[in-house]
C-alpha cells in the first residue's frame, strides 16, 4: 500500500511519479489537512498510457465473466467497508453522512450492474433479406478510456466510468478531482486488492494539466467526463476534431422544480427544499429555480422560507445535519458572487444566511467554508442572468408564473442547459405535458429534482451534455458496434435484389 504522501497507481504499482508537486486533501469542515498527494505531470500521464495500451490485448482477450470477476471482488470488499468509506467521503467533499454512505452504496451498487451484466445477453439478432444468412451485431472494445471525475460524488462516478469500461474490455487511466484524492486513493487500492491484472487499470493524481495530457493523447480513444460545463466543452471541442475519439461529457445545469396550481404543497415544499439545499446545492442536479404558479405562490413561499430558515447546517459528520459545508475556500466566494449578481440584478431576498452566525458553526469547525442558503423572489426576465448562470450552491429564485403549464415549461426551458427537473402536480396532463415538452435529460414528477439509479441513463441536453456515462448507454460510449452478417450457403445472393452474377466480355 502506498504512503503519505500519495503517489500515482500505474502498471500495477505505487509510484511517485516524475513530479516534485505536492498537494493536499484538506476537510471542507474544519480546514484541516487529511494527507498529500503527489501532483501528477503529462508524464506521468504518459506512462500510465503506456501501460494501458501494453495490458489491452491481453485484457480484452478474457470472457466477459472472466473480466467481470474482478469486479466482484471490488463490489464485496465495498459493500464490507461501506461505512467506514461514508465517513471518508463525508470528511473529504463535505457531504453530510447519510449522502456519503449513499454515494459509496451507489458505486456498489454500479459495480454490481457491470459485473452482473457480463452474463446477460449481448448483441442483436437482426433479420436478414436472404434466408441463408444470419445478420447480427456485435460489440468490440474501444481500447483504452480515460475518465475524468468530479469530487461531489468521488467514489460513486468514478464507478459509473471504469466498471462498465473495464467489463466491456477496456483499460483505463483515471485522473480523480484534485478536491478529493484520498477517496480516489481507496478506490485504488481497492482495485488493487481485487488483484486487476498490470496496466489495465491506473490512477494519477493531479491536477488540469493531467487531465488535458489525458484528452490530448492519441492513444485514448474515449474520454469520460463529469464536471463543469466549461470543462466539458473545452474536452468536446477537442476530442471533436480528431476523428475516432469519441467524449461523452455529462455536466451541469440551471435546474427547475415546476409548481403547479394542482400540486400537493406538502409534497412540493418537501422537494424544493431538497431539491434546493441537499449536498449544500453542489450536485449537478440542484435546482436554482422553483416556477411557482399564482395560485399557490404565496403560501407555497410562505412555508419554503420558513423551512429554509431552519434547515440545519453543521458537522457533515453528525446525522442530524441537513448542510454541511462547500468544498473550498474559492467556491465560497463564487457563491457570494452569484448572490451579489441576484441583488444587482432587482431581486427581493427572502432568506440570506450566506455568512452564517457564530453560534450556527460547530465548535472546532471555525475554518471550515460554510455558508447557508440564499433565497430570493425576483420578476422573470429572459436577459437575467442570475436566472441563466449557474452557482452550484445553495442560491435559489422563486419566480412566479400565471396561466397553463405551457407557460411553467417555457420558462423552465429558457437556460442554456438541460439536465434535470421536477414537477409537482396531481394532473397527470399537466406531469405528462413536462415530461415531454421540458428540456432535459432527467425528470422527475413529485419528487425532488436529485438522484439517480445506476440501471438509468444520467446526462442531458444542451449546454449540459452530450453523453449518458451510466449503464446502458456507457456501454455505447465505450464499445464499437460491428454489423456481422454470415452466409451459410454455397451460393451468394444478395439484398435489395442487387445482382451477384458476374459477366464477362465474353458473354457479350
Amino acid at each position: 500500500m502506498a504512503k503519505d504522501p500519495y503517489g500515482h497507481y500505474v502498471d500495477g504499482e505505487w509510484v511517485d511519479g516524475e513530479g516534485e508537486g505536492r498537494f493536499d486533501s484538506v476537510n471542507p469542515a474544519t480546514g484541516e489537512t487529511l494527507a498529500t498527494f503527489r501532483r501528477g505531470t503529462p508524464s506521468d500521464v504518459d506512462a500510465a498510457l503506456a501501460a494501458a495500451d501494453g495490458a489491452f490485448e491481453e485484457w480484452r482477450s478474457l470472457s466477459y465473466i472472466d473480466r467481470a470477476e474482478y469486479l466482484w471482488e471490488v463490489y464485496h470488499e465495498m459493500r464490507e467497508r461501506t461505512d467506514e468509506l461514508a465517513e471518508i467521503v463525508t470528511k473529504e467533499c463535505g457531504k453530510e453522512i447519510s449522502e456519503g454512505r449513499a454515494d459509496v452504496v451507489e458505486a456498489w451498487h454500479m459495480v454490481e450492474w457491470a459485473a452482473g451484466n457480463a452474463r446477460h445477453p449481448h448483441g442483436d439478432v437482426v433479420p436478414s433479406e436472404i434466408p441463408s444468412k444470419d445478420a447480427y451485431m456485435r460489440r468490440k472494445p474501444r481500447g483504452t478510456i480515460g475518465c475524468i471525475t468530479p469530487w461531489n460524488f468521488p467514489v460513486a462516478i468514478p464507478f459509473w466510468h471504469m466498471a462498465i469500461a473495464l467489463v466491456e474490455g477496456n483499460v483505463v487511466v483515471w485522473k480523480p478531482a484534485e478536491q478529493t484524492p484520498w477517496c480516489a486513493q481507496i478506490v485504488a487500492e481497492m482495485l488493487d486488492d481485487a488483484g486487476v491484472p498490470e496496466g489495465v487499470f491506473n490512477m494519477v493524481q493531479g491536477y488540469g494539466d493531467a487531465g488535458a495530457a489525458i484528452v490530448d493523447d492519441d492513444r485514448v480513444d474515449t474520454v469520460l467526463f463529469t464536471g463543469s460545463a466549461e470543462v466539458g466543452h473545452e474536452i468536446s471541442g477537442k476530442v471533436g476534431a480528431e476523428p475516432g475519439k469519441i467524449a461523452a461529457c455529462e455536466m451541469g445545469g440551471k435546474n427547475a422544480v415546476v409548481i403547479t396550481e394542482r400540486a400537493d404543497l406538502d409534497v412540493a415544499v418537501h422537494s424544493a427544499i431538497m431539491s434546493s439545499f441537499k449536498t449544500t446545492g453542489q450536485r449537478c442536479v440542484s435546482s436554482e429555480r422553483l416556477i411557482v404558479h399564482e395560485e399557490v405562490y404565496d403560501e407555497f413561499k410562505e412555508r419554503f422560507v420558513e423551512l429554509a430558515e431552519q434547515v440545519a447546517v453543521g458537522d457533515p459528520l453528525e446525522e442530524s445535519t441537513f448542510m454541511g459545508p462547500a468544498i473550498e475556500p474559492g467556491h465560497v466566494e463564487k457563491i457570494r458572487r452569484h448572490n451579489e449578481l441576484a441583488r444587482e440584478e432587482g431581486a427581493e431576498v427572502l432568506v440570506d444566511r450566506f455568512e452564517l452566525e457564530d453560534g450556527e458553526i460547530p465548535e472546532g469547525h471555525e475554518g471550515g467554508n460554510w455558508v447557508g442558503p440564499f433565497v430570493y423572489e425576483i420578476e422573470y426576465d429572459t436577459e437575467l442572468r442570475c436566472l441563466k448562470e449557474e452557482c452550484f450552491g445553495p442560491h435559489v429564485a422563486l419566480l412566479e408564473y400565471s396561466g397553463d403549464i405551457e407557460e411553467a415549461v417555457e420558462i423552465h426551458n429558457d437556460t442554456p442547459y438541460g439536465l434535470a427537473g421536477a414537477i409537482i402536480s396531481e394532473d397527470y396532463r399537466q406531469i405528462n405535458y413536462f415530461r415531454d415538452r421540458a428540456d432535459l435529460g432527467l425528470a422527475y414528477a413529485n419528487l425532488p429534482c436529485i438522484g439517480a439509479e445506476v440501471q438509468l441513463p444520467f446526462g442531458g441536453v444542451k449546454k449540459s451534455g452530450n453523453g449518458y456515462p451510466s449503464a446502458r448507454e456507457a456501454i455505447e460510449a465505450v464499445t464499437e458496434r460491428t454489423a456481422w452478417t454470415m452466409n451459410n450457403s454455397r451460393e451468394i445472393e444478395m439484398a435489395q435484389g442487387l445482382s451477384a452474377d458476374i459477366t464477362t466480355q465474353d458473354d457479350d
